[in-house]
């Protein structure tokens, strides 16, 4: 029996990891960001809920993401808030991706990823 479970797995579902995501719904909290990074490590998620290169990355990002409380997670739907997208873009001075990670602290962006290369980044180093 072991030796089936190894091939085909099991057919008991596996608990899906839950990040402490806050949703950016609001311009206003842009500015709280910028203001809270000068002692806490900020991260935005920009992602397209119509991408599935956008959702490979975020799965990717949420099983290899292990930081409890030291950086405060942001999660931007981008196509349901584009204002808020767009005045990321202006107000951390980052072109526009998607999928997208900012890290800013001390009131700007110290690095940006997209696409695959977010998951490249050596959060650690920032955080």
């Amino acid at each position: 029996m072991g030796f089936f479970k190894q091939i085909f797995g099991t057919s008991e579902p596996k608990e899906e990891k839950v990040l402490p995501w806050q949703a950016l719904t609001d311009l206003e909290q842009l500015n709280a960001i910028e203001e809270q990074s000068k002692t806490k490590t900020q991260l935005i998620f920009k992602h397209s809920t119509r991408c599935g290169i956008s959702s490979m990355v975020m799965k990717q990002f949420v099983r290899s993401y292990d930081f409890d409380t030291e950086a405060d997670l942001y999660y931007l739907d981008l196509l349901s808030y584009r204002n808020v997208s767009d005045e990321v873009g202006y107000k951390f001075q980052v072109m526009h991706q998607s999928p997208q990670l900012l890290i800013i602290k001390n009131g700007i962006t110290v690095a940006h990823a997209s696409h695959g290369a977010i998951n490249d980044l050596d959060l650690e180093r920032f955080i």
